[in-house]
């Protein structure tokens, strides 16, 4: 029998049947015999590469979906990788297409990330830029809504009258009230029926009178007038108010931001009552996503970081109103402990909110009207944003609340539970 090489002279021995069976000897690596590797180009011949497939620039941007979603043959992605190396308009499309097929496998949530909205509105205002643009204000409003109206769309009558509970603290303790779905929508409804009245706009409350201006009362006012609990005919007029707000503050341009709305026990410039209003239609929506076991993810870092610095900038005036109904502790007697004049540098506490929106203020401890300043630093606390913004919303207790302390404990105590004070229904 032929060693099957050709080779005659040495013939393989036929074994006897006496013997046992003969094992080969393992063979040595031919790295470890210190002998050269083979050649690549040897090996050639062994695995051979397709030719590159030679397309039209045509052909090759039809396959830039497929590409994208690797659903072309090993051919094919070589010549369209290939081609993407020196075409900048293919390759632009290329990126544009691969982000797109990231949105079609979610983690987790079925909704695109809140920024996807800011972002494509950002392309289409470049190509064609508004007659009326939104003022930068009322863009997280107008944002904020439509992220609820979206999350609303599909939902059925046991969604609308999920329970939910609405929770806030008042004089430093928890509280909250129980509604529905349709009742959230109706509570958002009247509030920011506050901005509508500001700008000339008809009162959903219509002839029903609130024992007095503020959120809750006419909250309550709208729920014991409806003759039967709300329903989803209440998402109608909540945005087609959300709408006409918007519409008018473009309209009568960004001077009107000063306009001042009343909210019974304060007032807010119009800018800042469309921030207020934007952020309780995010911790509402979240209220409501809960109630129906759906995720929904905090704003968009551009949207998030006016709601932080809204409630940053009411936090003096807030600390002040605590000390005068002794909740907070009075600045005792001291070289940096005293109330400072108006626009003066005092005691101060660097508030730095981490993540996507976030950024550092400094407070003033002592007086609304003081200046934060670095040089009378006495506390720094570090928050997420999102928890923050829980925070400041109720959700989130001041004892909860995750953050990093350094400094006058006392302080850090006044502003974390000047943060919670914030809340209401």
């Amino acid at each position: 029998m032929n060693s099957g090489n050709g080779d005659d002279q040495h013939p393989t021995p036929e074994p006897s049947p006496d013997q046992p069976p003969r094992i080969p000897l393992p063979r040595a690596s031919v790295e470890d015999t210190g002998r050269p590797l083979p050649a690549l180009e040897a090996l050639g011949d062994l695995a051979p590469r397709p030719a590159p497939l030679v397309l039209e620039h045509r052909v090759l941007k039809s396959l830039l979906g497929a590409w994208a979603l690797a659903a072309c043959s090993a051919e094919e992605t070589a010549a369209v990788e290939e081609h993407l190396g020196d075409c900048g308009s293919c390759a632009d499309e290329a990126r544009r297409l691969r982000e797109a097929v990231g949105l079609l496998h979610p983690a987790e949530s079925l909704d695109p990330d809140p920024s996807l909205r800011a972002r494509v509105i950002e392309g289409c205002l470049e190509r064609r830029p508004p007659r009326i643009p939104v003022p930068e204000w009322a863009t997280p409003y107008d944002a904020e809504t439509a992220r609820l109206d979206a999350l609303l769309q599909d939902f059925g009558d046991a969604e609308w009258h999920a329970p939910v509970r609405l929770r806030w603290f008042r004089k430093d303790e928890p509280t909250s009230r129980r509604t529905t779905v349709a009742g959230v929508i109706a509570h958002l409804l009247t509030v920011d029926g506050l901005v509508a009245v500001a700008l000339g706009l008809q009162d959903p409350l219509g002839d029903v009178a609130a024992d007095r201006p503020t959120p809750s009362a006419r909250t309550e006012a709208y729920w014991r007038a409806s003759h039967f609990p709300p329903t989803r005919a209440v998402r109608a007029p909540w945005r087609e108010q959300t709408h006409d707000l918007v519409r008018t503050v473009s309209f009568t341009g960004g001077g009107t931001g000063r306009l001042s709305v009343p909210y019974g026990d304060f007032e807010l410039a119009l800018r800042d009552a469309m921030l207020d209003r934007a952020f309780e239609c995010w911790v509402h929506a979240e209220d409501i996503a809960e109630a129906v076991d759906y995720p929904y993810e905090p704003p968009s870092g551009r949207d998030l970081h006016p709601m932080v610095d809204l409630a940053a900038r009411m936090l003096p005036t807030v600390l002040a109103a605590r000390r005068r109904a002794g909740l907070a502790a009075p600045p005792p007697p001291g070289p940096h402990r005293r109330l400072v004049p108006a626009g003066e540098p005092g005691r101060s506490l660097r508030l730095e909110i981490e993540g996507s929106g976030g950024g550092e203020w400094l407070i003033p401890l002592d007086s609304p009207a003081a200046m934060g300043s670095a040089e009378h630093e006495v506390a720094h606390v570090a928050l997420d944003g999102a928890e923050f913004c829980r925070l400041a919303a109720g959700h989130v207790s001041p004892a909860e609340a995750a953050a990093g302390q350094v400094g006058d404990r006392e302080a850090i105590r006044d502003v974390l539970f000047a943060a919670a004070s914030l809340s209401r229904m």
